[in-house]
This record gives C-alpha cells, structure tokens and sequence, in this order.
C-alpha cells in the first residue's frame, strides 16, 4: 500500500535515483543530470515536497519550483512528478499531483504549471485529471542533444487561493 509523506532530505539518493531514471527517457526534463542536494534544495520550495512510499521504498516524489524570485509570482510555482518506471500505470503520479496541490494551496500558491513534453502522453494525462489546462505550446523551446523539442504550458489555478 502507497503512503504519501513529506519528503526528508536523507531521502534525495532516492529522489536523485528516480530524477536520473527519468533524465534517461528523453521526454522528463530538458536536464542532462540530476543536481546534488543543495542545488535541488535551493532551487525548489522548501514546502509541498512529497515521498510516495511503499514497503519502506521511495517509488515517486513531486516538489515545486518558484518560476521567478519576483513577489508579485510568489503564488506561481512549476510542478515536477516523477515515478520510479517499476511503479507507472498505478496511479502514483496522479496521487502524487493531487497532494501536491492540496499542499499548495495550504501555502497560498494560486497558479500551478508545468512545461510537458508532447510526447510524454502520461504526464499530459494526469495533470489534465487534475484540472490542468493547456494554456500554450512553446514550438523549439529548447534543444536536447542538439535537437529543437516542444513543450505543451499547462496551467492549473486555484479555486480556492487568490479568488
């Protein structure tokens, strides 16, 4: 049975592990390797950091990044959801989304995004579950391995924070 706790920083071999296995499919994240721990650290919310566990193991985790140091964004955060591939197709990572924005609007975050790959069909999904809705597409926004890719900008804003 899944439990879904608040993640600790002991747990980020685990979280770095799961980062890289997703690095590794080429439609995750435009990055090429997983931080060490102070960099992830300093770069996402020091809140709504969440461990999907099972038997004692880190199977997925979801954490929030500011999209800008200015304070009129201080409601605005990007979502990272990643699963370890022995666990998709379960539900982790719509349980995952569904906490992690729960959490956010306990921390009065008002608009959650996340920049998705068009090919990773599951993400897309899910966050579409969750009441994402697509707000853009960003044709060539970044290259990866020397190849221009696309990224689908799904927004999801609070029906309860910043009404």
């Amino acid at each position: 049975m899944m439990a879904l706790k608040s993640l600790l920083p002991s747990q980020y071999p685990e979280v770095k592990g799961i980062y890289e296995l997703g690095i590794l499919t080429g439609n995750a994240t435009f990055q090429s390797e997983a931080p060490p721990w102070d960099e992830w650290d300093k770069s996402h919310l020091p809140t709504c950091r969440i461990a999907a566990m099972e038997q004692g193991a880190l199977i997925g985790w979801a954490a929030l990044t500011p999209v800008s140091g200015r304070c009129v964004y201080a409601g605005v955060a990007e979502v990272s959801v990643y699963v370890h591939p022995d666990h998709k197709g379960k539900g982790v990572g719509k349980e995952l989304l569904k906490e992690l924005i729960r959490q956010s609007e306990k921390e009065n975050l008002w608009t959650l995004q996340a920049g998705i790959f068009p090919e990773n069909q599951a993400s897309l999904k899910i966050h579409t579950q969750c009441g994402f809705r697509q707000v853009g597409y960003r044709e060539k926004i970044g290259k990866m391995k020397g190849v221009w890719r696309d990224t689908v900008l799904m927004e999801r804003r609070s029906s309860q924070v910043g009404v």
